[in-house]
């Protein structure tokens, strides 16, 4: 088992306010996510491995930040650290202000395929979360027409997960994932991983769904992280981009993207702030092995 260091933790719950400082009031909040001088090591039949070194990361509440680096840096397995199904090997996380010391409730998980129950509608695939949380039928009836209306899922409510294209199955998925309302949203590679064709969304409709999710972050103010192998993907949607690096998986370099909240996807896309942080991103990767 790993070791949770409260030190690390709780050195800046309670910051100082500072003069000029841009919140005195939020310099006092507990981030959505916190994670201090997180390591990873497992052992395999040949050698030990360090999957994470030194990361260090705090999410304010309703941001939405984005993780790329080559494959096998750990980015996966940052996302289980939040979630709390798997414990650090050192450092500690926590969410708002509280140690995660287990497996936690209080978040949605979106994984890179929607695993969906073919036997059950789309409605009801949504309704499974209320089912294993004990929520009550009623509340969560209605919570699942808003999110189904939210996300353009009207009239497929009934449709079964064989007669539902990849993205509307992902927006199932979705849909499930936010039904209790979590204050936070862990997002692993959704639209699938460009380096599986078979796995992944086709181009228009990943570019759809980058543009519905960006909508729904914006409407239902959760706090996002999300994994992704797409820089154009990770600055379209983020506040800011973390670029890690080769395993030992640790920060590099995190991007301010200095985009409106409220972003128009060509005209983003075309922007100078755009161009300036994928390039930068790009720099940071090098031969890393990220792709577009």
């Amino acid at each position: 088992m790993g070791t949770v260091n409260d030190t690390a933790l709780n050195k800046s719950d309670a910051a100082p306010e500072q003069p000029g400082a841009p919140s005195d009031r939020t310099a006092t909040i507990a981030p959505a996510v916190r994670l201090a001088d997180v390591a990873v090591r497992f052992r395999t039949k040949k050698k030990d491995v360090t999957a994470l070194e030194e990361v260090s990361l705090d999410v304010a509440r309703g941001e939405f930040v984005a993780i790329v680096g080559p494959s096998g840096c750990g980015k996966s397995t940052l996302l289980k650290l939040v979630a709390g199904l798997l414990a650090p090997s050192a450092g500690g996380v926590a969410l708002g202000g509280e140690h995660v010391r287990g497996p936690r409730r209080d978040i949605g998980f979106v994984f890179q395929r929607a695993a969906l129950l073919d036997w059950r509608s789309a409605r009801r695939n949504i309704l499974l979360q209320a089912e294993m949380r004990g929520l009550p039928a009623a509340g969560a009836r209605a919570r699942a027409d808003e999110l189904i209306r939210m996300t353009g899922l009207d009239g497929f409510e009934d449709a079964y997960p064989h007669e539902l294209s990849g993205g509307m199955q992902q927006r199932v998925a979705l849909c499930r994932a936010l039904l209790h309302e979590p204050p936070v949203l862990l997002m692993d590679e959704p639209f699938g991983a460009l380096d599986e064709p078979f796995g992944a969304l086709d181009a228009l409709t990943r570019e759809q769904m980058n543009v519905e999710l960006h909508r729904i972050w914006r409407e239902t103010d959760t706090t996002v992280l999300l994994v992704t192998h797409s820089i154009p993907e990770a600055v379209y949607l983020a506040d800011r981009v973390v670029v890690m690096s080769p395993r030992p998986g640790t920060v590099t370099e995190i991007i301010e993207v200095g985009l409106p909240r409220e972003r128009e996807y060509a005209a983003t896309l075309a922007s100078a702030e755009f161009r300036s942080a994928t390039g930068r991103i790009r720099e940071l990767l090098g031969a890393a092995g990220a792709h577009d």
